[in-house]
């Protein structure tokens, strides 16, 4: 026990770091645009190939990660993280900026999966909604955490973040090397899954409703979050400081719930339920983002509506890990692949909506989260081993 409890903490500290080495560079994106004289639509372009290459390679990386092993795609992953941080610190050419993004893709595409299929193969039913919500944690975690170290180690060198992330990088990758032990698999699947295979699986009964959920509110969460900034500016004037605040805040409080109540409310509610009852609460309160008008209930609500989306994404993967057996690497990809979609889609389908009108972003996001809630009342829990 003590040993999987060991491991369940390098596995933290490698999500935690690469989410830290993500919002380590967005301080000093603006000045790297300046020196490199990059426009913000080629910024946004460099965004979209991240999440399009994580979104190509998750479903082929899921597979690695059951065909070659848990522990050997996590190293993969964590280098080649570490290559796309440096090549993004030396880089002086939009190319070689766009390469470092796409390997930045494939990194996430290696990690993520891995990371939940080793989790869940080291931890038993009961005990799963925990690490999954500290694993949701370690992602919030390193969100908050990054852009402020990311902002001091800016004031130093421009381009300091990304060297600083490529070596805690690469040191991570060893502490793995190190640590890590190839898990045994957990084969905790009820029943067999007829005989669909490859891509024909997506589209299991078991497995389908799961994966819309995550695009729809993957969709929703992304055409929402990347044009806050720009709403809050345009529709009240917040200053930088005033968006940090209200981001920094979200993130605390989804951190808190992640670790402190998401276990408890998992055996209480069940997933599907907690899944229902996040949806709802993330649908009234974006909508309430258009309606409030004073400072703080500006703050209020949104540093409270990312608790709702904070806590669906480890209560579709907890479920997701407990039904998927043998094919922890399979979901995790699938995963990763339907978060990445709607990430690329919603900030494109969002910013167009933001030119029209400021609130329709927003109107968007409510109503997908409602389409989220019907398909949540025809989810039907599927039976599995609690030992």
């Amino acid at each position: 026990m003590q040993n999987k409890n060991m491991m369940l903490v390098i596995l933290l500290i490698n999500i935690f770091i690469v989410f830290l080495g993500i919002g380590l560079v967005i301080p000093v994106t603006p000045t790297i645009m300046d020196e490199l004289h990059i426009s913000g639509s080629v910024v946004g372009y460099m965004v979209a190939f991240f999440a399009l290459t994580q979104l190509i390679l998750s479903p082929i990386s899921g597979r690695w990660v059951d065909r070659f092993g848990r522990k050997r795609m996590i190293i993969i992953g964590l280098i080649i993280f570490g290559l796309s941080e440096f090549l993004f610190g030396i880089g002086q050419t939009v190319v070689v900026l766009f390469i470092s993004r796409m390997l930045g893709g494939v990194s996430a595409a290696f990690i993520m999966p891995a990371v939940t299929a080793f989790i869940a193969d080291i931890t038993t039913v009961k005990r799963r909604p925990k690490a999954m919500g500290y694993m949701s944690a370690a992602i919030s975690t390193g969100f908050i955490v990054g852009p402020g170290f990311g902002g001091f180690l800016g004031e130093i060198n421009s381009r300091l973040p990304f060297f600083f992330a490529a070596v805690i990088a690469l040191i991570t990758a060893i502490i793995s090397i190190t640590i890590l032990h190839e898990p045994e698999r957990n084969l905790e699947k009820e029943e067999i899954i007829g005989e669909k295979t490859g891509w024909k699986r997506i589209f299991v009964p078991m497995y389908f409703i799961s994966f819309m959920i995550i695009f729809i509110f993957s969709f929703g969460l992304a055409a929402f979050e990347s044009l806050f900034s720009l709403f809050a500016d345009h529709k009240f004037g917040f200053l930088p400081k005033d968006i940090a605040i209200a981001i920094t805040a979200g993130g605390v409080f989804g951190a808190i719930f992640q670790v402190g109540l998401f276990d408890r409310l998992t055996n209480w509610l069940g997933e599907i339920r907690l899944i229902r009852y996040c949806l709802i609460f993330s649908a009234i309160l974006v909508f309430l983002v258009t309606i409030v008008n004073t400072y703080f209930t500006i703050l209020l609500v949104t540093a409270i509506v990312f608790v709702g989306f904070d806590l669906i994404r480890p209560a579709v993967t907890t479920y997701l890990s407990k039904i998927a057996g043998d094919e922890q690497g399979f979901v995790g990809g699938m995963n990763s692949m339907f978060t990445s979609i709607g990430n690329v889609i919603g900030p494109i389908i969002g910013g167009m909506l933001f030119d029209i009108n400021l609130n329709y972003p927003f109107y968007f996001s409510a109503v997908l989260l409602v389409v989220g809630i019907a398909i949540s009342f025809a989810w039907k829990a599927k039976a599995y081993r609690t030992t």
